[in-house]
């Protein structure tokens, strides 16, 4: 496997729409090398999930996964690693929850973006396996987060733009009041 590079805000992937990848695609060694590299690349950056937008591959392919201890995200409940080609995201409900997130594709930057609490999410693995699942909470975020990414949206296009801060002035200003919220919201819904 191999850690690829993450391309940053501003690069022209980021902003594309991402393709679905059919079933026989999703057979390739490639799309499987590829997905194989994500799942390095997000480890090696320590992220909560990663998009092949975010290495510059404009497919509707997805990692996610939280293990804890996380250095960026102590607070996230566990995701197992979870490969999501072609995601589909639809809310539950109305419920949303401010979470302050970051990317692996804007360094050095978080802002709080509005969630939905509960959604349902379909999609593929990387056996071409279909799924159905209820997400809720913080990984319900973690989920649509990625999946905007295959619509070349970014955090930063949905964030409250007074929430917008450095790493540095979030753990000093802002984590503690997040962290107690986002595990109340943990505690009330569950992940």
């Amino acid at each position: 496997m191999t850690v690829l590079k993450i391309v940053e805000i501003g690069h022209p992937a980021l902003r594309q729409q991402a393709r679905e990848v059919g079933p026989a695609e999703l057979a390739t060694a490639q799309i499987q090398q590829l997905i194989d590299d994500m799942i390095e690349t997000k480890r090696a950056a320590c992220g909560a999930g990663i998009a092949a937008n975010q290495v510059g591959q404009p497919v509707r392919i997805a990692i996610a996964e939280v293990n804890q201890p996380n250095p960026r995200y102590p607070y996230k409940p566990e995701i197992p690693l979870t490969v999501l080609v072609n995601p589909r995201i639809e809310p539950i409900d109305e419920e949303v929850f401010p979470i302050n997130e970051g990317c692996l594709s804007v360094p050095n930057l978080r802002g709080e973006v509005p969630r939905h609490v509960s959604v349902r999410v379909r999609y593929l693995d990387r056996d071409g396996n279909e799924h159905d699942e209820v997400r809720r909470g913080l990984t319900a975020g973690t989920f649509q987060h990625e999946v905007d990414h295959h619509n070349g949206v970014l955090f930063v296009d949905r964030a409250d733009p007074h929430s917008l801060s450095t790493w540095d002035e979030f753990d000093r200003n802002g984590r503690a009041e997040f962290e107690k919220r986002a595990r109340a919201l943990v505690e009330r819904v569950g992940s």
